[in-house]
């Protein structure tokens, strides 16, 4: 008998929202243990969410660009535990339809014996993805209506919460205020200090450059982790000192000492 059962996100450590970026198998497909269903993509790492059991999917309960969270149901499989069953029945059919063949002068050939399978496996719990600690260093609290995960991506582009206006309900900050909120201060030729950084930079506005005439060019959209990572980099990039020191010592005694060892 055929039992139908949803699979959930599993543990993924103290992370909420996390985007699907992309869905590996659709309705109709048979899927064995451990074969990928999802991919999911933090701030730190990708992550595939596995099929706990064999089946074949039903119905998928999300799309690329969901967000989804720890015991968020994905999709539902059809869990096959009859397959004995089936082998009997086609034991059952090939037992009756052998005497109805009238006897050949050959030797008739030995009755053909199905073998029973045997008892599909109790179905194992889904694997939990590693857990990945958080960012420590959490900021003061301010009036800013906004999710921590929302907050957490607001410090890593080095953005102060308080100076974005919320689009979500009842003025929520979502990560889509944050991320244009730091698109309008690059085209405008927004100071550091204007993204909560406190540098005081008042950078010039970057050169448009038309790379095509170069040549023909090809776009393609950043992951997530680059997006993130990359305003972090920049940051660091213009703002750490960037020192070489040398020093020159007098190995004149060594450099005989280590002759004298040849």
């Amino acid at each position: 008998m055929a039992t139908i059962k949803e699979v959930l996100v599993p543990d993924i450590g103290d992370f909420k929202d996390i985007p699907v970026i992309e869905v590996l198998v659709k309705a109709g497909d048979r899927v064995k243990e451990e074969d990928s269903l999802i991919t999911l993509e933090t701030d730190k790492a990708t992550m595939e969410v596995p099929a706990p059991f064999d089946g074949i999917i039903k119905d998928l309960r999300v799309s690329v660009g969901d967000s989804v969270s720890e015991g968020t149901v994905i999709l539902s499989i059809e869990e096959i535990q009859a397959e004995e069953d089936s082998s009997k029945d086609e034991a059952a059919t090939a037992a009756t339809a052998a005497p109805a063949v009238e006897p050949a002068p050959a030797p008739e050939t030995p009755p053909i014996i199905a073998q029973e399978a045997s008892p599909t496996p109790a179905a194992p719990t889904a694997p939990a993805a590693p857990a990945i600690p958080p960012k420590t260093g959490e900021t003061n609290a301010s009036s800013a209506h906004a999710s921590p995960g929302v907050r957490r991506f607001a410090r890593e582009l080095g953005v102060d919460i308080n100076l974005v206006s919320g689009t979500g309900p009842k003025d929520r900050i979502l990560k889509e205020d944050i991320q244009t909120f730091v698109k309008n201060s690059i085209q405008s030729g927004g100071s550091g200090a204007a993204t909560g950084s406190g540098l005081g930079f008042s950078l010039p506005a970057w050169p448009v450059i038309d790379f095509e005439k170069f040549g023909p060019i090809e776009k393609k959209t950043l992951s997530r982790i680059k997006k993130i990572s990359g305003a972090a980099l920049h940051r660091n990039w213009v703002t750490i000192p960037h020192i070489t020191q040398h020093d020159e010592v007098d190995i004149t005694e060594l450099e005989v000492f280590r002759k004298s060892l040849a």
